[in-house]
């Protein structure tokens, strides 16, 4: 959450890099913005902040070699301009972007206030630059960045700049900070997509790192500072895969392009899925985690385990993980599922698991996250940028994992592939099929009258049925429960009432007759049934045909959810790239 960017080198259009740094990262949040710039003969910085998402072009004039950015996630003060960051000292000349939660700031800040420090948000992070100007009196700019940032407590990325310096400093504990190496330049960023369009050459920060940024790049260790050799690495990148490119929004495009991510699944990874196989035989003990979209993905991993794998595997919510952490051990397996790899509650929950020993294994879609560096086995999703934060093309991706993984530990390897190449065939039919994708618009209008969804499925269905569920609440703002068929007379089904929309799936496996037995009840009670099946059915009062593709069945009735989601979302005049009050990068708890 909340996108950090900065920059400092040759060029003097630094706010205008800035500002478009920042509109690449907007989908860390957006309840604000704001850029600081060094302006010389002002010896200080001039800011620009605001509420809301970022205009459609820069307005900040100065020129500047040397600036930092901020798009904010609100956690600490309502969404005012004054809690827009970044936030400066009490002279002018020290300007803090921060990403994260500092759990103490609030003794910091009592301290500061008795030395006459004034403060003008109600944020957090104004206690950063407020304890750099007392340490400043007393040291020099980087060890005054580094002793305050080692008072911090919680997960926290810190970038400071102070004028009369041309350096910028970076400390990381928890949240992540790229540095990016440019030919007599640097930038900082919270994202590679930010870093990329201007060079390939990046170094990952570590938690407990502080990079200074000036004429060269050093990193030290913390919290004592000893100095450490950067480790620069080359990323491959394609600038059109960030691009929205035909489509009106980032999420129509990322919901195009689930069939060639199915297939690029299908046929490429048999390396991968089999070394990942391998460990998970070793395993004793295997724990699934993820959060939102990811969890669904593990939930449903737990029944194809068992359905064709013959094998027990746990799943919880990662943030109630160390609630269940006390029989781990070194034999232990954790699979942490997430697209970002940043997820915070991910990363706490593996830490704990490393200090019992037990082995990491990360599936995840961003090359060099925090996840990703923290596994011992890394497998990587290959979906592409996800920018629209609804995930969508990074859930199928990993689900389809999931599927391969379940028929090679059984030695059937090529039959996961069989049925993921046809899973990618029904994708694209739906979704190039005009006809279904005009049912699918009909319903979505008559939804977005509605102040309530409910969406029922089974066995494998039932996890689907709550990312269906999660979707439509994401992009419309709707009401919207997924449920287990056979939990609705066990109270959820007080809740219907006459034309409450009632969306059912019903796939060709063993649920079929029981979940069509559920929508007759809700029908008797005056719901609408929407039912997404193989065939028709008379209790359906709409109908989408999802061909039978076995396991890849629960992937296609995703993405017709997906779909739906998005054009509610349309009719409803909402932006579905950046739902109010989300991020797409969680890394605050």
């Amino acid at each position: 959450m909340c996108g950090i960017f900065a920059y400092t080198g040759e060029k003097n259009n630094a706010p205008e890099l800035i500002f478009e740094g920042l509109k690449s990262l907007e989908y860390r949040g957006y309840d604000s913005w704001g850029i600081a710039a060094r302006i010389k003969e002002k010896k200080g910085f001039e800011v620009e902040r605001n509420t809301g998402k970022l205009p459609l072009k820069n307005s900040f004039a100065k020129k500047s070699d040397f600036a930092i950015g901020h798009t904010r996630w609100a956690t600490h003060g309502g969404v005012t301009v004054e809690n827009a960051h970044p936030h400066l000292d009490c002279t002018k000349k020290i300007a803090v972007v921060h990403n994260g939660i500092i759990e103490n700031y609030e003794s910091l800040k009592k301290d500061l206030l008795k030395k006459g420090h004034k403060f003008t948000s109600d944020t957090d992070t104004e206690v950063v630059p407020h304890l750099i100007e007392e340490y400043l009196r007393k040291e020099g700019f980087a060890s005054s960045v580094r002793d305050v940032f080692n008072l911090l407590k919680g997960f926290n990325a810190i970038v400071v700049s102070y004028a009369p310096s041309s350096e910028i400093i970076a400390c990381k504990n928890g949240s992540p900070l790229i540095a990016g190496v440019g030919k007599e330049e640097f930038f900082l960023a919270s994202d590679l997509s930010a870093i990329l369009p201007h060079t390939k050459k990046v170094i990952f920060l570590n938690d407990n790192q502080m990079a200074i940024l000036g004429k060269n790049v050093r990193i030290f260790s913390l919290p004592k500072g000893r100095q450490l050799k950067p480790k620069i690495e080359k990323i491959d990148f394609d600038p059109e895969k960030s691009s929205a490119g035909k489509y009106k929004h980032f999420m129509l495009k990322e919901i195009y392009e689930q069939p060639k991510v199915i297939l690029n699944l299908a046929k490429n990874y048999s390396t991968q899925i089999g070394r990942l196989s391998k460990v998970i035989k070793e395993a004793k003990g295997i724990f699934l985690i993820g959060a939102g979209t990811a969890y669904h993905a593990c939930l449903s991993g737990v029944y194809l385990f068992s359905r064709i794998s013959k094998k027990h595997i746990n799943t919880v919510f990662a943030s109630e993980f160390n609630y269940l952490e006390d029989f781990l051990n070194k034999k232990s397996l954790i699979i942490a599922l997430s697209q970002s790899g940043e997820t915070v509650d991910v990363i706490e929950s593996l830490d704990r698991a490393k200090e019992k020993g037990s082995k990491i294994a990360a599936v995840t879609n961003v090359l060099g996250s925090t996840i990703y560096r923290l596994s011992d086995y890394k497998f990587l999703l290959g979906a592409g940028p996800e920018k629209a934060v609804a995930s969508t093309k990074a859930y199928t991706a990993k689900l389809s994992v999931l599927i391969l993984l379940s028929y090679s530990l059984i030695g059937k390897g090529k039959r996961g592939k069989e049925i993921l190449i046809e899973t990618a065939k029904e994708t694209e039919r739906i979704l190039n099929d005009k006809k279904t994708t005009g049912k699918i618009k009909q319903l979505a209008s008559l939804i977005s009258k509605k102040e309530h969804v409910f969406i029922i499925g089974r066995g494998l269905s039932y996890p689907s049925a709550l990312e269906a569920a999660l979707k439509i609440k994401e992009v419309s703002y709707i009401h919207t429960e997924g449920l287990a068929g056979g939990e609705l007379k066990h109270g959820p089904i007080a809740l219907i009432s006459k034309d409450t929309p009632c969306i059912v799936f019903a796939p060709n496996d063993e649920t079929y007759n029981s979940i069509i037995s559920n929508a007759t009840e809700i029908k008797a009670r005056g719901g609408t049934i929407i039912g997404i099946s193989f065939k028709n059915s008379s209790v359906f009062d709409h109908f989408i045909e999802v061909k039978d593709v076995n396991e890849g069945v629960y992937i296609v009735q995703v993405v017709v959810s997906q779909l739906l989601a998005y054009y509610i979302a349309i009719i409803k005049k909402l932006d579905p790239d950046k739902p109010r009050n989300l991020a797409k990068s969680v890394t605050v708890k």
